[in-house]
């Protein structure tokens, strides 16, 4: 359930985020426009299809001249950022806030907010999208065009598409 805590925020709020913090739970945390959404670790399954898609994008990257990782900030601050499951960058450094990527990796978990987050992404410029769901067991790949993400059959950054991701995949049970 949605929950909202206007500021100023109790010390027990406080504290819940310093322990969140202490304890490494908050990795998966976003702000969206300067309001925060705490998000759970996903679960195993979720690690699974994310290590996968590593082993397949990985060497496709680096043979495209680019540079892949995992979860990132992507966002000018902690005013309003998200955390994809993984990112392909063409001008890669290290460093705490992404402006931008050339390609994001998302991971659809149980009531998340994945598909929620095509405008920001397009805002920031991100040229294509990757969404794995693994209750569908379905990919989709999209491209930036004009403000909007358009369903593609293959990636204008890598050698690879949808379908043949998918049939990659060892799916979860």
């Amino acid at each position: 359930m949605p929950t909202l805590v206007r500021d100023p925020q109790p010390a027990e709020f406080e504290a819940l985020l310093e322990r969140r913090r202490r304890l490494g739970q908050d990795l998966f945390d976003e702000v969206w426009d300067g309001v925060l959404h705490m998000n759970p670790a996903p679960a195993g399954r979720h690690g699974q299809l994310e290590s996968q898609l590593t082993v397949v994008i990985l060497p496709l990257a680096k043979a495209a001249g680019l540079v892949m990782t995992g979860q990132f900030n992507l966002g000018e601050s902690e005013r309003d950022y998200r955390v994809p499951d993984g990112g392909v960058h063409r001008n890669w450094s290290d460093r705490v806030w992404y402006p931008t990527t050339a390609l994001v990796l998302e991971i659809v978990s149980p009531n998340d907010e994945t598909w929620n987050k095509l405008e920001f992404y397009a805002a920031h410029g991100v040229e294509e999208l990757v969404i794995v769901d693994p209750a569908e067991r379905t990919v989709s790949w999209m491209g930036l065009e004009q403000g909007e993400y358009k369903h593609l059959k293959r990636s204008r950054l890598i050698d690879l598409g949808a379908a043949e991701l998918a049939e990659q995949i060892d799916w979860p049970g």
